[in-house]
């Protein structure tokens, strides 16, 4: 899969769990409040159905989710 699909599929999910417009890739998700600690596990089911994966309870952890950036770089780890 190419960087630019994963992104856009990336980007479609992040548009679908938060319902508002997207920071840059670099902005916390979560001090600009479109994700709070109840959003977390909606966002990673949500990454885990897109992209056939399944996160492990220990990657659970706001870091790894805080901006688009950082989901990139987790997907670019874990999806083939």
């Amino acid at each position: 899969m190419s960087e630019a699909t994963r992104r856009e599929r990336l980007v479609g999910v992040l548009k679908k769990v938060t319902n508002q417009p997207l920071p840059g890739d670099e902005e916390s998700l979560f001090e600009s409040g479109l994700l709070d600690s109840f959003a977390l596990p909606d966002l990673v089911s949500a990454l885990e159905a897109e992209f056939s994966i399944q996160v492990p309870d220990r990657d659970l952890n706001p870091r790894k989710f805080d901006s688009i950036a950082r989901i990139e770089a987790y997907l670019n780890e874990h999806v083939q």
